[in-house]
Formats: structure tokens, C-alpha cells, sequence
């Protein structure tokens, strides 16, 4: 979809930090992370929200976020993970995307309050993407 930011970011017309690559999904770090390491990922086929999705890549989407969400324990030595997917409502940009949030005990983040942060530059976003992508494909 031509005006979509991320299927511009999938045809790689908008640059974005990828750390995960598959013929059915992408993951790339979030520019407005809640924590540093903060994942989206997205069906490659614009489908605006998890209600449109279809059965064919639900294990594929799925699979993904269970496999970036033990990956950002190992990656930035996180406790665990927040997952999440927002349909219409809080949903920033109408291309489904599922969250993936490294979390550690006493982060701060409550309930469904989503505070932001940034990277200090693209060079720090850039390493958080390559720490990722390693542990993905070790």
C-alpha cells in the first residue's frame, strides 16, 4: 500500500533498523521505543489489523514474536518480555504490527502506560538492531 509506513519500510523505499527478515513477516526496531530494543513486527501483505489476519500467517507472525521475544532476554539480558498488539485504537500506523518489549523487574512501565524513550543516535539504534539480529540467527 503506497502510503503505508511499513510496507514502505518492506519494499525499503523508508529506512528503518531490520533485525528480522522472512518471506512472510519483518521486524525492525520501533524509532519510539518504550525501552531500547522495542521490536515490531509485520506481515509483509498489508493487513491493517489482527482481525484481517489470515490463518496462513498467523504462525509465521506468531512464531516470530515468540522467537524475538526469548531473543531480547538473551540479546540485552531482559528478564522477559511485553507483547502486544493493538487493533484501531492506539494503533499508530493501520498495518498490523505485534510489539515485542524487553523488560526487566522494576523497569517502571505499569499497566498499559507506554512512556517513551529514544536511542542517543542512529549509531546506538544500530547496534541494538545488530545485537538482536545475531541472537536471532545463532
Amino acid at each position: 500500500m503506497a502510503d503505508c509506513l511499513f510496507c514502505s519500510i518492506i519494499a525499503g523505499s523508508t529506512p528503518a533498523h531490520i533485525v528480522l527478515d522472512t518471506p512472510e513477516v519483518v521486524g525492525f526496531l520501533d524509532v519510539r521505543p518504550v525501552f531500547k530494543g522495542h521490536t515490531l513486527l509485520v506481515p509483509r501483505e498489508h493487513i491493517p489489523t489482527l482481525v484481517e489476519l489470515p490463518d496462513e500467517l498467523s504462525v509465521p507472525l506468531f512464531g516470530a514474536a515468540r522467537s524475538v521475544a526469548a531473543a531480547v532476554r538473551t540479546a540485552y539480558s531482559a528478564q522477559g518480555s511485553f507483547v502486544a498488539v493493538n487493533n484501531v485504537v492506539s494503533q499508530s500506523v493501520p498495518h498490523l504490527h505485534v510489539h515485542v518489549v524487553p523488560r526487566t523487574k522494576g523497569d517502571g512501565l505499569r499497566g498499559f502506560f507506554w512512556p517513551r524513550t529514544k536511542y542517543a543516535d542512529d549509531a546506538e539504534a544500530a547496534q541494538y538492531a545488530t545485537t538482536l539480529r545475531d541472537t536471532l540467527s545463532s
